[in-house]
């Protein structure tokens, strides 16, 4: 059957509504079963050596005397883990980060594992482990590292991207660019120019769940991985290849999930677990402590950008440029290009131009965090935009409504734009009671604008009718913000029955074809393209179903508010036929019913949101409070208003924490300093207002609901937001994120002094 996705305006009856969550009732009693909480019998304990060098040459790697100790059943080093990825780079980098080969590259890297019979001999085990290292110079600054003076992470690494070939290597990966008009020439044309720099520092993006796993390698070659992650199809891919194995013959069962944002996104202890396991021919547990989550997984990058943009007295904007520079770890990663495609987006420009920089320097490996690289790019572009509507003497909300990216605008990274909903979350915000309310004494309010661009992907999907009329929906997008609840709601919606009787379950990778990850927004948009056209395939059968109970032709069925309904006047007398009745007859009638989907979902729909902040800023001490907090963000449909809020709020709360506390601090000799939550600060309760939230719902033309995704656009412009209210109550621009105490301090106190 062929499935039309394109958007049709209706009126729904499940989809918007609030039902409480499926799996609400097992997290709040501990039933749910997390990473950690999946044990198998004979299962051993599973312990990670990792460097303490930010940067050395591994010359020896001594394991006997762990292998002798009583208790211990196997030990693994890089050899133990060969290059099976023939000659795919991004496959090796995952190898390399996995287990270190020649080099040790960040503080934290691990260069030698032990399965052992419990936790105790484990620890006792890696520590005789011995390791001669060649400690090596490092860097851990982007600005530094792009330097020629800067210690060579990697020496066959030769920057891509430029006009012409490099002669010698680097640690700048990759420039990349976007951008069309003359920049020159719009300069030319403003009155108004700011230019400015910013900088940002690492975050982590805070889960409360570390990387948990179980994995066993059974005698015949098959293997089982339980594992909490957003992407069991694409971990069994990748455990697979750098293990030699056959993907088919790995099951990956993916477990509730306590936070990812994108940092379980990679694979990182999986690889090293089931070659424990494969060694030891036993089930092998490995935990990571909050301490190796720090050190040892993906946190987002540390930023230097350059902004201009230049405007006429009437302010338009006449020309717009930014130089990117991000930090991807020790190896080649894509942040600076996303940053560059996503910083001006929000914007109508005939000359724009955004280059980006990605930088290796000695710090884990990079990851996704929620809408990565975005929101460092938002930072930098809307607070110049609100330094420049100041020099215009312009209101800041009334400057970005006129330069408002809207339908047909040519995007500042190429595409054209449909329907859009930058223009009414302006409008919406420059109307919000927020925006009226009055402010005092070292009070500011600071708005911006974000953008994400949002993906679809490859999606399968099953629907399944028991005989009692329940349905069970198998998915392979892994729940990680109340998408099963959202699925179930567009199953009832198609099906025309109620919420109640749709059961949706994440299938492991032997019971449903390939997803992609459960990433760029793409759950919820994806995988309901797909239910739809799973449901709309089983109510196919279910019309020829009841046209063979009735005896009647099935183009003389249609199917009406979950019902097969005989239409014509010669079947006036036929009634209808409901779901469950037809069900129950399946077993007479062909057997059970059911309706299948694979797609790839093109056309995500981009999103836009407006955020609103107000900040109280001690000038004595530095210290901030946010007062209160508005999220005005397109939905295109929300499906479950309740989890499209809560996703609005999460990303500004996360974005509250990155503007005013988080950071990764590394001392000189390049080792992590606040590798835990008692000194990497996140926000808790008190430090958070109630954050409003207002859903707009401008449709995607792509999806038979009009469904956008939502969940990583909200963390694009608090930084910009709480930056611009911080300077407005401070007095002073500020450039650096985190804005903590010390920062605003400094900068009041150069303001004063200058």
């Amino acid at each position: 059957m062929n499935f039309d996705p394109r958007y049709s305006g209706r009126n729904f009856t499940s989809v918007g509504t609030r039902p409480i969550r499926p799996d609400g009732v097992d997290k709040v009693t501990g039933r749910a079963r997390y990473g950690a909480d999946f044990n198998m019998a004979g299962q051993l304990v599973g312990r990670v050596l990792r460097s303490p060098h930010a940067h050395a040459t591994i010359r020896k790697i001594d394991t006997s005397k762990a292998e002798k100790l009583p208790g211990v059943k196997a030990v693994i080093t890089a050899a133990d883990l060969p290059d099976l990825t023939d000659g795919d780079a991004a496959m090796y980098d995952i190898l390399d980060n996995c287990m270190a080969r020649k080099k040790a590259l960040y503080d934290g890297h691990a260069v030698a594992a032990v399965a052992a019979v419990d936790a105790r001999i484990a620890r006792q085990a890696l520590k005789l482990i011995e390791v001669d290292y060649e400690v090596l110079p490092h860097v851990t600054d982007v600005d530094e590292a792009m330097k020629h003076t800067a210690p060579l992470l990697n020496d066959a690494i030769f920057t891509e991207g430029l006009e012409e070939k490099p002669v010698k290597p680097s640690n700048v990966t990759k420039r990349t660019q976007y951008g069309h008009g003359d920049i020159h020439e719009g300069f030319g044309q403003a009155d108004f120019v700011v230019e400015r720099s910013f900088k940002t520092e690492q975050t982590h993006q805070g889960y409360i769940e570390p990387h948990a796993c179980v994995a066993n390698v059974s005698s015949d070659g098959t293997a089982d991985l339980w594992v909490c992650t957003q992407g069991h199809f694409v971990y069994r891919q990748h455990c697979a290849q750098l293990l030699g194995m056959e993907a088919s013959k790995l099951r990956v069962t993916s477990s509730e999930i306590g936070g990812g944002f994108g940092g379980k996104t990679h694979v990182w202890a999986e690889p090293v677990a089931l070659a424990l396991s494969r060694k030891a021919g036993r089930p092998v547990k490995l935990v990571m402590t909050r301490d190796e989550v720090f050190r040892a997984s993906g946190p987002t990058s540390a930023t230097s950008i350059d902004v201009k943009i230049g405007a006429r007295k009437d302010g338009t904007i006449t020309a717009a440029e930014a130089t990117l520079r991000y930090s991807c770890g020790p190896y080649a990663g894509m942040w600076a290009e996303i940053g560059a495609m996503t910083a001006f987006a929000c914007y109508r420009l005939e000359n724009v131009k955004t280059v980006g920089y990605e930088v290796l320097v000695n710090r884990p490996k990079t990851a996704a965090y929620r809408a990565p690289s975005a929101p460092m790019a938002a930072f930098a572009v809307e607070s110049a935009i609100d330094e420049l509507a100041k020099e215009i003497d312009m209101d800041p909300v009334e400057f970005r409504i006129r330069n408002a990216a809207q339908e047909g605008t040519r995007s500042s990274y190429g595409p054209v734009y449909g329907p859009i909903g930058i223009g009414p979350t302006l409008e919406a915000a420059k109307n919000h009671p927020h925006m009226k309310a009055p402010l005092g004494k070292n009070q500011g309010r600071g708005m911006a604008c974000g953008f994400w661009f949002n993906f679809g992907g490859q999606t399968c999907t099953d629907l399944n009718i028991g005989m009692d009329g329940s349905v069970s929906l198998a998915v392979g997008t892994v729940d990680v913000g109340g998408s099963r609840a959202s699925l179930s709601l567009v199953a009832a919606e198609e099906l025309g029955i109620a919420y109640e009787q749709v059961k949706a379950v994440v299938a492991d990778t032997s019971s449903l074809g390939y997803n992609d990850m459960t990433d760029g927004s793409r759950g919820t948009f994806s995988s309901s393209m797909a239910t739809i056209s799973a449901a709309r395939n089983a109510i196919k059968v279910l019309r020829e179903r009841a046209a063979q109970m009735w005896d009647i032709s099935v183009d003389d069925v249609a199917w009406e508010q979950g019902h097969a309904v005989a239409k014509g006047e010669k079947h006036g007398n036929l009634g209808k036929l409901s779901l469950k009745e037809i069900a129950a007859e399946s077993g007479k009638t062909g057997g059970p019913i059911a309706g299948h989907s694979e797609l790839v979902a093109d056309g995500a729909g981009v999103s836009f949101a407006t955020h609103i902040c107000d900040i109280e800023v001690d000038p004595e001490t530095g210290a901030t409070k946010v007062l209160r907090y508005t999220v005005v963000q397109d939905a295109g449909k929300a499906v479950h208003p309740t989890y499209v809020e809560g996703q609005y709020q999460g990303g500004a709360a996360q974005g509250i924490g990155w503007a005013l506390n988080e950071e990764y601090i590394y001392g000189k000799d390049g080792r992590l300093q606040n590798a835990g939550f008692l000194d990497y600060r996140i926000p808790v309760c008190s430090d958070l207002p109630m954050i409003d939230t207002q859903i707009l719902e401008i449709p995607n033309p792509n999806h038979p609901y009009g469904v956008r995704g939502v969940g990583e656009t909200s963390i694009v412009p608090p930084l910009a937001a709480i930056a611009n209210a911080v300077s407005n109550a401070a007095g002073v621009r500020m450039t650096h994120i985190p804005m903590s105490p010390p920062r605003i301090l400094a900068a009041i106190e150069a303001e004063r002094a200058g």
